[in-house]
């Protein structure tokens, strides 16, 4: 509980620090977003992708682990 806490009171430092308005563009969008939130956006998609990257390659171990005991049971 206090660990969350203290991160969120970071995040709130870091929106706080940076909120210059920066030009965004992506795939074709524009727009105007605070520099700290366009950065927090950024990692979130960022930590979503490894999220999936990884979550694939466990569900691939899985899958070769259950082959392999299926060959060596039968």
């Amino acid at each position: 509980m206090a660990v969350s806490l203290v991160v969120l009171v970071l995040l709130i430092i870091f929106f706080i620090q940076n909120q210059d308005m920066v030009a965004v563009r992506f795939l074709g969008w524009e727009g105007s977003l605070a520099q700290g939130v366009a950065f927090f956006i950024a990692a979130v998609g960022g930590g979503i992708l490894v999220a999936i990257a990884g979550g694939a390659r466990i569900l691939q171990l899985r899958r070769n682990e259950r082959r392999r005991r299926k060959s060596t049971d039968a």
